[in-house]
């Protein structure tokens, strides 16, 4: 039975993502030789790579040896910064290069290559889920574009502009020489730190620890620490050379906790914590890395971090704010136990709110006591003054208090009257005075009544 082979690629637009990180792919329709087609997206990194690819397989059509033997056609650039092109017109010559693959003699236009790189994949099926703050945005390719007729694009292609902070030398032919100063435009940034950047007259990847913002030191798209943690397992060994890096093995899991952008990751195991390359990690329960993130990695070491680069030269007087170890660690301990002693409250009431649930008693929430004021004590309302107490007894109390005793008069009110004022503890003992003479006195009078 043949094999399926690619009849017809045909550029339908592109769309712009913000998950992981700020990224373009662009929408292609792939028509197979059984008469399916298929949506696939692919970054133009990917596009790089594969052209990159296809000139090292065939030499004499790539005009490797001899240039008049060409047929393999040239990948234009992403964008051309030294020309007056417009994003129309670099998508045109993009559609171009992607038609004329299929037109080449069948030894290439059918190799095993290019229809393993237009295969569909299970991210194409599945995109990854967009970001909840930044709602992905398509720009969808004319008609007449996709026919071959320069036309108009839906929206324009804005990459962002970073510097270089210190001359970078290349060491694989996928990466390209920097010098201090340099302005470059960002392509794509990807998790491992590896960036595909575009210069004035050369593309290819550099670390992002060598690239600054010109807008200020720190990365609007760095997210900030995640405690909880998100479960990775290492696929290559890697053995600590920095003080707050991590030594581990093939196969350990990990939990991810800080999402850094120059591809050093910030990992716990236990209660260690340390810098990680994040390029040697893939998610849990994932049996193996995709095939185009292998290809990536072929050959691709970590990204060099920024305290290891010499001479670097920042044009922001502020450096870039970063979390230390020691931060690290005493945040995740601190989360943990806080996870843990709420999951002991809840393990304890577990038992108790069964119990409940089985003789159907209802069940009340501490939350809601806690959260209610609690009672406060009543106010206790000030002693009342001598005229107060005068002026509301009764007329015999009154009278039988105001009577003349001796050859002194004794008129209470006079005396409140006249009396100075005293305050806190003598006018405390001078009304416990007052009021034993006050039941002295009726008690008195009561006996006399009596015995008359």
């Amino acid at each position: 039975m043949e094999e399926t082979y690619v009849r017809h690629v045909e550029l339908l637009g592109f769309e712009k993502r913000s998950y992981p990180s700020q990224h373009y792919v662009y929408m292609l329709m792939v028509k197979w030789s059984d008469l399916s087609e298929k949506l696939i997206y692919r970054t133009y990194p990917e596009i790089y790579t594969f052209h990159k690819l296809l000139k090292e397989m065939f030499p004499i059509e790539s005009g490797e040896i001899e240039k008049k033997d060409r047929i393999i056609p040239s990948l234009p650039a992403w964008r051309w910064p030294l020309s007056q092109k417009s994003p129309e017109t670099r998508q045109s010559t993009l559609a171009e290069y992607l038609h004329s693959l299929t037109g080449l003699p069948p030894h290439i236009a059918r190799c095993r290559q290019l229809g393993r790189f237009l295969r569909v994949r299970p991210e194409d099926e599945n995109p990854p889920a967009p970001n909840t703050l930044k709602r992905n945005e398509t720009f969808v390719v004319s008609r007449e574009l996709a026919r071959g007729n320069a036309s108009e694009i839906s929206g324009p292609i804005l990459l962002d502009t970073y510097r270089v902070i210190a001359d970078f030398t290349k060491t694989s032919k996928h990466e390209i020489d920097l010098h201090t100063g340099d302005l470059v435009e960002i392509v794509e940034k990807n998790q491992n730190g590896w960036w595909f950047c575009q210069g004035e007259s050369k593309r290819g990847w550099i670390p992002a620890s060598y690239l600054e913002p010109l807008d200020g030191p720190e990365e609007a798209e760095e997210g900030e620490p995640d405690y909880e943690g998100e479960m990775f397992v290492t696929h290559k060994a890697y053995k600590a050379e920095q003080r707050d890096e991590i030594s581990l093995e093939v196969g350990e899991t990990i939990s991810v906790i800080h999402k850094l952008l120059d591809g050093w990751w910030v990992v716990r195991k236990g209660e260690q914590t340390g810098h990680f390359p994040s390029m040697f990690l893939h998610r849990a329960g994932r049996q193996e890395v995709h095939e185009a993130e292998r290809t990536t990695l072929q050959g691709r070491r970590p990204p060099p971090r920024r305290s290891t680069i010499r001479n670097a030269k920042s044009i922001h007087s502020r450096a870039r704010q970063r979390l230390s170890q020691d931060s690290y660690r005493r945040n995740s301990r601190r989360y943990l136990q806080q996870r843990g002693a709420g999951s002991t409250k809840e393990a304890a009431e577990a038992p108790l709110r069964e119990r409940k649930n089985q003789d159907n008693v209802p069940e009340t929430s501490d939350s809601s006591s806690e959260s209610e004021p609690r009672k406060e004590a009543p106010v206790i309302p000030p002693r009342p003054s001598p005229e107060l107490i005068q002026e509301r007894c009764s007329d015999n109390t009154r009278n039988k208090v105001s009577v003349h005793r001796g050859g002194g008069n004794i008129q209470v009110q006079r005396q409140a009257e006249t009396l100075p004022e005293i305050k806190g503890v003598q006018f405390d003992l001078f009304f416990a005075h007052f009021l034993r003479f006050l039941s002295f006195f009726c008690a008195n009078v009561l006996k006399k009544k009596k015995l008359k």
